[in-house]
């Protein structure tokens, strides 16, 4: 009976410490979800950059298609503004 209601005041009070203080704001928790999906898109645009400027040396005409596959990783960023604006207001 004393570990019950040990647990359950450590419970509480561990409810009241997360209400009072949250570990993370909701800017924070946006901030943190663009720059990861910024970090994110940079880190698909490099390759895909490389293997873009790569096929524009061999052939002209796949100009278009390199330049939709590099500018694609960049609507991950764009919907994350987005959603960002959506919550936040």
């Amino acid at each position: 009976m004393a570990i019950e209601n040990a647990a359950v005041d450590a419970g509480i009070a561990l409810q009241q410490t997360v209400e009072e203080s949250p570990f993370l704001t909701d800017a924070g928790a946006a901030a943190l979800a663009v720059g990861l999906a910024a970090l994110a898109s940079g880190y698909a645009e490099r390759g895909i950059g490389a293997a873009a400027v790569g096929a524009l040396a061999e052939d002209d005409s796949l100009f278009v298609q390199g330049l939709i596959m590099t500018v694609l990783p960049e609507t991950l960023v764009i919907l994350a503004l987005v959603v960002v604006f959506i919550v936040g207001a």
